[in-house]
């Protein structure tokens, strides 16, 4: 399920966010489910949809703030809001995510994003259920967050890189299945089906900072693109739902869909 939220600024507060927001965001997220249901959050969290092999995954992905009017004040790295409203999707996949669930929790709820430095309070002014697209086995998407796909290389470390590398199609549909796995419990019917990814536009690199400032701080790196996916509707809509490649839930991997 996708929703669409309507968030206006409080003037108490400032107008201005780190260029480097999205794990800001994550953390709101859990904070506004803690309210509601501290133990849905705590096993969203901790646990997700969990595969034998240890890995999990929190089947929820979310937007960059879609802001109308903004200026970049390179000197500070801030993103200084100067539209009176913002818009943010976030899409759940967990059935525990009803509807009425999701809209009760964020309806009218007043939220903080941003660092000591650079705050910004929100107020929902409206959640509204985005109907999902007609799925089919060829779909065309623009990213909303970027895309992250990381290559473990046998140091031990992550490579992250393009949609258009030559690995990205392998990581891509690997991590569709996984989530598939995670989700339902079985694997998916067959590998044997029409699975491609075509970039349709020169993705733009973006290096995301993670818990900036404190002794975990990280660097991850996503790509913004347009790209076509060629795959099972089962998947498809995992892909929407759940975003494309990995650590969506920080804020990497929404997409929706384009024509053409």
């Amino acid at each position: 399920m996708r929703f669409k939220l309507t968030l206006s600024l409080t003037n108490s507060f400032g107008k201005k966010l780190p260029l480097n927001y999205q794990y800001e965001q994550s953390a709101a997220i859990y904070r506004i489910l803690a309210q509601a249901n501290e133990e849905y959050t705590i096993w969203l969290h901790e646990n997700g949809y969990k595969l034998a092999s240890g890995k999990s995954f929190k089947l929820f992905s979310y937007s960059r703030f879609e802001v109308e009017r903004y200026r970049i004040l390179k000197q500070t790295a801030e993103l200084e809001i100067l539209s009176d409203n913002v818009v943010w999707y976030i899409s759940f996949l967990p059935e525990k995510s009803t509807e009425q669930f999701i809209v009760g929790i964020f309806n009218n709820q007043q939220f903080e994003v941003g660092t000591r430095k650079s705050n910004v309070r929100f107020q929902v002014q409206s959640v509204e259920l985005m109907p999902p697209p007609i799925f089919s086995e060829k779909m065309s998407y623009e990213t909303l967050s970027p895309i992250c796909l990381a290559l473990r290389q046998l140091e031990g470390y992550d490579k992250y890189i393009a949609p258009n590398h030559s690995e990205a199609t392998r990581l891509i549909k690997q991590n569709l299945l996984d989530k598939y796995l995670a989700l339902t419990g079985n694997e998916f019917s067959s590998d044997e089906f029409p699975f491609a990814v075509e970039i349709l536009n020169e993705p733009k690199s973006n290096l995301i900072h993670i818990k900036s400032g404190t002794p975990q701080a990280s660097k991850v790196r996503g790509f913004m693109c347009n790209i076509r996916l060629t795959a099972p509707v089962e998947l498809q809509k995992i892909a929407y739902e759940t975003g494309i490649g990995s650590k969506n839930s920080i804020g990497f991997g929404m997409v929706r869909e384009v024509n053409g």
